[in-house]
């Protein structure tokens, strides 16, 4: 039987694992495939997993309590889903509130006055050390100029949803985008809490992801 702990800080943790080996199997144009192996509970295990630069995205929030999203096909899903104004970060040493300034530019055509973090999170643990900060940005206006856009964001469509709808598309699963999903919920509790949930924009992010092995 798995053990747990009753008492203490409720909280994620360092693992105590001893890595004894580590390559690259597969190298991407973006991301890479990583198999490992390292020492954990007395035994050496092996495992393959998505060596993730981290990403940011950002949930755009208006006057009338508005969330801005964007529709985008995503070839892997065979969908095209609604999402938020998001991106990677370009290198490992790359300050996230800037890249997420630039992907709300490069995506939306917008500027924000008031940033500030509504969560951080995994998107997968169990096979990639993607992590993943999403802001909260308010006090919009437009860019000078709308930005060119290519690939899948060529088509991009745009929509302003009502939080208590865009609320009740994620709880009966009309979206699924993990960050929509986990960014309205975040939004809902934190205007429950009249925001005291927020954190500085240039928060500390301990658990972000490594970056592109050389």
């Amino acid at each position: 039987m798995t053990s747990s702990a009753e008492s203490g800080l409720f909280a994620d943790a360092v693992a105590e694992d001893t890595v004894l080996e580590s390559s690259v199997v597969f190298r991407g144009a973006v991301w890479d495939i990583v198999r490992e192996r390292f020492r954990f509970g007395g035994e050496v295990l092996t495992r393959e997993f998505m060596s993730h630069t981290g990403a940011v995205a950002v949930l755009v929030l208006d006057d009338a309590d508005r969330i801005l999203f964007i529709r985008q096909y995503r070839h892997p899903v065979g969908r095209r889903d609604w999402e938020l104004p998001a991106g990677l970060l370009d290198a490992p040493g790359e300050d996230p509130l800037d890249a997420a300034k630039r992907e709300l530019g490069e995506e939306v055509d917008l500027l924000a006055d008031r940033w500030d973090v509504l969560l951080d999170q995994y998107t997968s643990p169990g096979g990639s050390s993607e992590n993943v900060r999403v802001y909260l940005a308010r006090g919009l206006s437009a860019t000078p100029e709308a930005f060119d856009r290519t690939g899948e964001e060529a088509e991009l469509e745009q929509r302003w949803v009502a939080l208590p709808d865009a609320l009740e598309a994620v709880l009966d699963g009309s979206v699924q985008n993990p960050f929509v999903v986990s960014g309205v919920m975040a939004l809902h509790l934190a205007k429950e809490r009249s925001f005291s949930t927020l954190r500085p924009a240039d928060a500390a992010w301990p658990t972000r992801s490594p970056g592109r092995p050389e």
